[in-house]
This record gives structure tokens, sequence and C-alpha cells, in this order.
């Protein structure tokens, strides 16, 4: 039996939100607050690596940027 992942999102997929999170985000509204502004830490953009964009409807792992959360 695998374990479920910590998070279904990207560990670079970041929301002011996110900064007050204690755990991994495992629902969309642990990500994203009121403004529904998110960005990528990896390119401090709302788009990713990929040129493609940002959001936790976006950044799950079937990208090819993706990093999961370990």
């Amino acid at each position: 039996m695998s374990a479920l992942p910590l998070s279904p999102y990207c560990k670079h997929l970041a929301s002011k939100k996110s900064y007050f999170n204690e755990l991994p985000p495992r629902t969309d509204e642990e990500v994203v607050d009121g403004s529904n502004h998110c960005w990528c830490t990896k390119t401090m953009l709302a788009v990713g690596p990929d040129a493609d964009v940002v959001g936790p409807e976006d950044c799950l792992d079937d990208r090819p940027c993706f990093t999961p959360y370990s």
C-alpha cells in the first residue's frame, strides 16, 4: 500500500496565505486567499519554469516542473 502524498500541489506554489500554513496544503482553500494571487518560488512570478500559469489547479503532478513535498 503506497502512502498518500503530503500535498497534491508543487512545493514551489506560493501565496500570502501559504506562509501561515503549518503543514503542506491539501486543498485549494489552504493555498489561495481573497486576492487569488499565487506565484512560483522558483521563478518568483505568476508563471512557472515551464512558462505556464501558476495556481492550485495548475501546479499538480502532471506538470514537468512539479516538485512534491517530501
